[in-house]
């Protein structure tokens, strides 16, 4: 049986999504390693001319697509999903992804994004993220 060390490896990519206008987006790179049930702390800070941004966090698993895994466009509301909670904060321009308590199972690529808010649905922000490498 093969014994794994009681850590958790969270695998983070820095992505710049750039525009022509200006745009960016700004996240922890590298390899973050955490030990399993450790509390973790993703940032992600952006520009943009968007007078009212929608800001993104998907989730990639190891042989999967990209999924989204959090939204918001409400400045200081708490979003939360499948244990991870992130607030935007438009003064600081941030979106920080957090989660209480880091699993073997959170292992995976962590995308943040930002993007206008181009219409409402019953309360959801519809999106386009516009997402390219820089």
């Amino acid at each position: 049986m093969n014994m794994l060390p009681d850590t958790c490896s969270v695998l983070v990519l820095l992505l710049m999504l750039r525009r022509s206008n200006g745009d960016s987006v700004t996240q922890t790179e590298g390899l973050v390693l955490v030990t399993e049930g450790s509390h973790v702390v993703l940032n992600c800070t952006y520009q943009t001319t968007y007078s009212n941004p929608s800001v993104f966090w998907y989730v990639q698993y190891l042989n999967e697509a990209p999924r989204l895994l959090l939204r918001s466009s409400t400045d200081n509301k708490r979003t939360e999903h499948e244990g991870f909670h992130a607030a935007l904060h438009k003064s600081s321009r941030s979106f920080r992804l957090q989660k209480p308590s880091a699993q073997l199972s959170d292992s995976a690529l962590y995308y943040c994004a930002v993007s206008d808010t181009v219409g409402e649905t019953a309360g959801e922000a519809a999106h386009e993220p516009r997402v390219q490498e820089g």
